[in-house]
């Protein structure tokens, strides 16, 4: 089954998702706010980025059985003293509509906000379409005016079936081996994936796209990873000791988001590595579109060698954590990892 017409309308959606994010991000890091304790802002641009992404799915794919899984609800937009938040949630989105002019349409109200970002409620599951959408993934980079994605995927019958990331900081080269990214003239990419149909990559301006693909890399000592930039979202040392007894000599690429993803499916680094600390359940939102956008050659599973099974509701029920690879690496990487956690078990003493 082809996905072209909703592969289109999520392109269309995610891109216009990531102008909002662009203009709240530069406003921002102007006004400094990024290194205060008020987060408005970054609360702003994800409720303005998921009702977005839902009123223009609604517009490009009209159907009576729209159903999303989205991180926001509208609750506390509802309570004294929201208003000023929405009508400022309501003028991003009128003025990204305008700017874009695609609609031919009045300018969409408080109400219709509201309604746009609590589409966002489903539950999921194994039955029917389910849009799955992180509004912005990577809080804390967005703030750090570093990587962040809007990050848009669709369940079929609980199996991811396209995937679409906007990264609108992650520079259009290949990344080195950095543990800061700073914005860059040349960046700003869109990966997107169709099951059976390979990965791409443009520019998020429109430019043509080009098919990518992850590393080929099989020597693991050639290979590179990432994980994620706060150490407070995965194991460090425990990455730290997979990729010692892997024989990876380069230091760990460290980046927010699902931007990793995308990085990791043109080649960047050769390993993704995320195990968060214990009791942490990891949501769909998370992972689903950049699940989808390695497959060109990747492979993704949770640390036991499980695929992620996305038909489950909203969480994701795991064997301790997620690694990805390309084929031919992964039966080394598995090796790795049970290793470094069986050491790990053995090493913490039980209470």
């Amino acid at each position: 089954m082809s996905y072209e017409k909703e592969l289109k309308a999520a392109k269309k959606a995610a891109s216009l998702a990531a102008q909002l994010c662009q203009k709240v991000q530069k406003a921002l890091l102007q006004s400094d706010v990024h290194s205060k304790s008020d987060k408005s802002p970054v609360t702003v641009a994800d409720y303005g980025s998921q009702a977005l992404v839902s009123f223009v799915l609604g517009k490009e794919l009209p159907t009576a059985s729209f159903s999303m899984v989205a991180e926001e609800d509208s609750a506390d937009l509802r309570k004294d003293g929201g208003q000023d938040t929405l009508e400022r949630i309501t003028k991003l989105i009128n003025d990204t509509l305008s700017s874009d002019g695609s609609y031919d349409l009045s300018p969409l109200s408080g109400e219709d906000v509201l309604t746009a970002i609590d589409s966002g409620k489903s539950e999921g599951g194994p039955n029917g379409r389910h849009w799955v959408l992180d509004p912005i993934d990577g809080t804390k980079g967005f703030l750090r005016g570093d990587q962040y994605a809007i990050a848009l995927a669709l369940l079929d019958e609980g199996k991811v079936v396209l995937g679409v990331l906007a990264c609108p900081n992650l520079p259009l080269q290949p990344i080195g081996n950095t543990e800061k990214h700073s914005l860059q003239n040349q960046a700003g990419c869109l990966f997107f994936a169709e099951v059976g149909g390979g990965t791409h990559m443009q520019s998020l301006d429109g430019s043509l796209s080009t098919k990518v693909h992850v590393s080929s890399t099989v020597n693991p000592a050639e290979a590179s990873f990432f994980e994620s930039y706060e150490a407070a979202h995965s194991l460090h040392d425990l990455s730290s000791s997979i990729a010692t007894k892997l024989g990876v000599q380069a230091p760990p690429v460290r980046i927010d988001s699902q931007a990793k993803y995308g990085a990791l499916s043109r080649g960047d680094g050769a390993i993704y590595l995320r195990f968060p600390h214990k009791g942490y359940r990891e949501k769909i939102w998370d992972h689903a579109a950049g699940c989808i956008v390695v497959t060109a050659g990747g492979v993704v599973t949770d640390a036991g060698g499980n695929p992620l099974d996305f038909s489950k509701g909203r969480f994701l029920d795991l064997d301790t954590g997620i690694i990805v690879t390309n084929q031919k690496l992964m039966p080394l990487l598995l090796k790795a990892v049970q290793d470094a956690l069986s050491e790990s078990s053995q090493a913490t003493p039980s209470l």
